[in-house]
């Protein structure tokens, strides 16, 4: 059999995944990264960064986001080229091989799946808070099934609710910086401390305490903060305007990152003491808690709570968001069953979405059973899977440059100093993940990831090679249910 050329295999993959609505615009896409990159490891989770590296974490932060422009960077030039609901997954298959597309989108989805369970039972941690006597697995179903029913309604409906769950912390941290500043500076406030100024930066031990190696561990916790920025490629599927929409979603989402991500880590331990701030996951315990108490405002905790809950939600959302659409990307790429692919008359993938609230039932499982370890254990594995899916975004790009190496002027977006930015972008990921191992309770991030990729790839050995290749006739021409 004739072995299909790229351009024939972007056509069958794009007539398969056909029947996703188009209605995200500029003004959503650009607020559901954020979304999907500022989570509560910000709000809580910062603690434990400061504390490996000191006042240095702000080199950590940059180090991050460094690392996610460069991803970016390589995402928008696919995305553009190939805007589809199964992304980077579709990407390896295209230019690498369907081991890669298979493997890649698998991992995403446990991973998604698993981020799920994890931000379910953070929900259930922070609203049973307030209402201690209610088991958290009440709030877990409740929360659960308002998101599902969320994304079952409408993709437009999924952009504008994850619109204002954004717009929710952007205010806060936007607030924080600003508050931040003030005690810094000085400038006069009711009820709140003498200037700081930024003696605390360089008091303790030092700006790097822990030198260049507690920075760099720090960063094993800080890009997780990171990943979930790729959902703007996943969106490209339903954009309205995917050749305009998506860089600009892209570019504005990581300026607003580094102005929010920088401009809170600086402010933090400006004005607390690096050796202060005990890594914990009580709201109580949050370094923005402090900040807010210090400027006195009332009842600190409970707006934090407010907006850690917000946080964890919105990731829910992004989350059910990316785990159901790489499901529909398999199915309609013959990978998984057929009724996976199919979508509702608003253009939902329903089927998907059911399946993909998987995560959601496992989390109310580990919450009753499990309520004090289930956390860390989801966040090690899902950690694993999103690092490995940035890796072989890296390596795709490669091979995606390869093959557009003699029309490069018909890319409306091109990665600066190729191929060496792409490169440096690989080996950092693959740094990352060795430095796992080092770092107290990541080391489950390879002792689970490596098991998993031999598994799933022994079942593409199985099921999914035949795959490969073939066009789904039955939903391929964006047949509705």
């Amino acid at each position: 059999m004739k072995e299909e050329s790229t351009a024939e295999q972007w056509r069958r993959i794009e007539q398969n995944e056909a029947g996703l609505a188009r209605q995200l615009s500029p003004r959503q896409l650009a607020m559901i990264a954020i979304g999907g990159a500022i989570g509560t490891g910000l709000f809580l989770g910062s603690g434990l960064a400061v504390r490996i590296a000191g006042p240095a974490v702000i080199v950590t932060y940059a180090l991050g986001a460094a690392i996610a422009l460069l991803l970016m960077g390589t995402l928008a030039e696919m995305a553009v080229a190939h805007p589809t609901a199964g992304s980077f997954g579709v990407y390896a298959e295209l230019y690498l091989s369907g081991w890669a597309g298979y493997v890649m989108r698998y991992t995403y989805w446990a991973a998604q799946v698993i981020a799920i369970g994890g931000e379910a039972v953070a929900v259930g941690v922070y609203c049973q808070w307030w209402w201690p006597a209610v088991p958290q697995w009440v709030f877990v179903v409740a929360c659960s099934l308002a998101l599902i029913a969320i994304n079952a309604s409408s993709v437009g409906n999924f952009g504008e609710v994850e619109y204002w769950f954004s717009m929710i912390k952007v205010v806060a941290i936007l607030l924080f910086i600003a508050l931040g500043l003030a005690i810094i500076l000085g400038v006069a406030m009711p009820g709140r401390a003498p200037e700081v100024g930024f003696a605390n930066l360089s008091s303790h031990g030092g700006f790097a305490p822990h030198g260049f190696a507690g920075v760099w561990m720090a960063l094993v916790i800080v890009i997780f903060s990171f990943i979930g920025t790729e959902v703007v490629a996943v969106t490209a599927g339903e954009a309205r305007d995917p050749s305009r929409a998506l860089p600009r979603a892209m570019r504005t989402m990581l300026l607003r990152l580094v102005i929010f991500y920088l401009g809170s880590i600086t402010v933090l331990v400006a004005i607390v003491p690096w050796t202060e701030l005990q890594p914990g996951a009580g709201v109580t315990a949050s370094p923005f808690v402090k900040v807010f108490s210090l400027v006195g405002i009332p009842a600190a905790a409970h707006v934090i709570n407010f907006v850690v809950l917000t946080a964890a939600l919105s990731s829910m959302n992004c989350n059910l968001y990316l785990a159901t659409r790489m499901m529909f990307s398999l199915a309609r790429g013959g990978h998984a069953p057929a009724e996976l692919g199919r979508v509702s008359r608003r253009g939902t993938p329903w089927n998907a979405l059911m399946i993909s609230g998987a995560g959601l039932g496992l989390a109310i499982l580990l919450a009753h059973f499990y309520p004090d370890r289930a956390y860390v254990y989801m966040f090690g594995v899902a950690l694993f899977g999103g690092l490995f899916v940035w890796m072989m975004i890296f390596i795709t790009h490669l091979a995606f440059r390869a093959k557009w190496a003699g029309a490069l002027s018909s890319l409306p977006v091109r990665v600066w100093a190729f191929p060496y930015t792409t490169i440096a972008g690989a080996a950092s990921i693959v740094a990352i993940l060795v430095t796992t191992q080092f770092v107290d309770g990541m080391q489950l991030a390879l002792r689970a990831g490596i098991p998993w990729l031999m598994f799933i790839s022994v079942m593409y050995l199985i099921n999914g090679r035949k795959a490969t290749g073939q066009k789904v006739a039955k939903f391929g021409n964006g047949e509705q249910s």
